[in-house]
């Protein structure tokens, strides 16, 4: 057993810094006063943002619980204690690695496989069925929030725009997923074509010829996967069902952060509460954004503009929408990172404490 060696280094707080740099520089030139913002913060109903908090555990143990059933399907006997603890710790590579929508899942495979060796086609095949079901479900919210925001009020030409751009993108990627899924010859050429890639840019040095074997022995588990859950439509169904449980907790956690900053709206004469159609859009907005792999960073600076930029939109104030921006993204982004630090350093130093253990005792059998 091997320890992952990522650390979070200075690389990682400087990005962070740097996107959240970007935002305070968006809301200067829009002549948003930073004092005001943290003015109205102030004014938040502690009670009711720590609520949300609750709503982000919870919100990350279903998805863990609907990761978990996959996994035990295909035999693979993961604890639902070390679920939630593998998607914390993967959910902390997300952060720390800009650009990388996958991050999470490699890491998940690693930290699986670590464990259960030569089980990496069934650890993938499993992310790979939840993916797609995530997918679908925010393809569901892209389009719900739109019909009941054109229910409401008229809509930015802006915000509609990108909601079907995010929506027909989101769908292509899924039917790409889904032909992957279920076209095991694609598959195996677009194994041989990374290959062919990895050759070229080594000049040969690197030696792929083993490799190449233990990737399609793990894309043939892969799809053998696959056909499993094909027969398995009860799995299916209580994994999605603890799938769209997260999503509207994660929904909630907006709408619980506007609720807790209902003194700040009444004295603004302001409308209250925040939509839900303006909630799950903007929600379903940064999730479809930070889902596509589309090669920049969206961890941190972009997808606060982005939802400030909506609110404002969607006619709520700038302050107000700056404002719960910051407490959601405290939430969604710093929080979940430094849990997921200390989970991936309590894990680390279990598997490095294992590790010296085996070696003690294999020295001492020699001896």
């Amino acid at each position: 057993m091997v320890s992952m060696t990522f650390k979070a280094s200075w690389k990682t707080f400087f990005l962070l810094a740097l996107g959240l740099a970007a935002f305070f520089i968006y809301l200067y030139l829009f002549n948003v006063d930073i004092p005001t913002i943290i003015a109205t913060a102030q004014r938040v109903d502690l009670s009711i943002y720590s609520a949300a908090v609750v709503f982000l555990i919870l919100d990350t143990f279903f998805y863990s619980l609907s990761w978990y059933l996959l996994l035990n399907f295909l035999s693979v006997k993961l604890s639902v204690a070390k679920s939630f603890l593998y998607v914390w710790y993967g959910t902390f590579v997300d952060i720390a690695i800009p650009a990388e929508s996958l991050s999470a899942d490699v890491t998940k495979v690693y930290l699986v496989t670590r464990e259960h060796n030569g089980t990496s086609g069934k650890v993938v095949a499993s992310l790979v069925i939840q993916r797609l079901m995530g997918m679908g479900i925010n393809i569901v919210g892209l389009l719900l929030g739109i019909i009941l925001l054109l229910m409401e009020r008229p809509i930015s030409g802006l915000v509609l725009n990108l909601s079907l751009f995010l929506t027909g993108m989101s769908t292509l990627f899924l039917i790409l997923l889904i032909f992957l899924c279920f076209r095991e010859k694609w598959t195996l050429k677009l194994i041989d074509a990374v290959i062919r890639f990895l050759n070229y840019v080594s000049q040969g040095r690197w030696k792929l010829t083993r490799v190449r074997g233990k990737v399609v022995k793990a894309a043939k588990m892969f799809h053998d996967s696959i056909k499993e859950f094909g027969h398995a439509p009860k799995i299916l169904f209580a994994s999605f069902s603890f799938g769209i449980f997260s999503w509207f907790l994660s929904v909630g956690i907006a709408y619980l952060v506007f609720f807790s900053m209902k003194e700040v709206f009444l004295s603004m004469n302001v409308e209250f509460p925040v939509p839900w159609s303006v909630i799950i859009l903007t929600h379903s907005i940064v999730s479809a954004i930070h889902g596509i792999p589309l090669g920049i960073p969206f961890e941190a600076g972009l997808p606060e503009i982005t939802m400030t930029t909506i609110y404002v939109l969607t006619g709520i104030p700038f302050d107000i929408s700056a404002t719960a921006t910051i407490l959601t993204r405290i939430l969604s982004v710093w929080l979940r990172f430094f849990i997921g630090f200390a989970v991936q350093q309590a894990l680390e130093i279990k598997a490095i404490t294992a590790n010296n253990k085996a070696d003690k005792t294999l020295f001492e059998r020699i001896s």
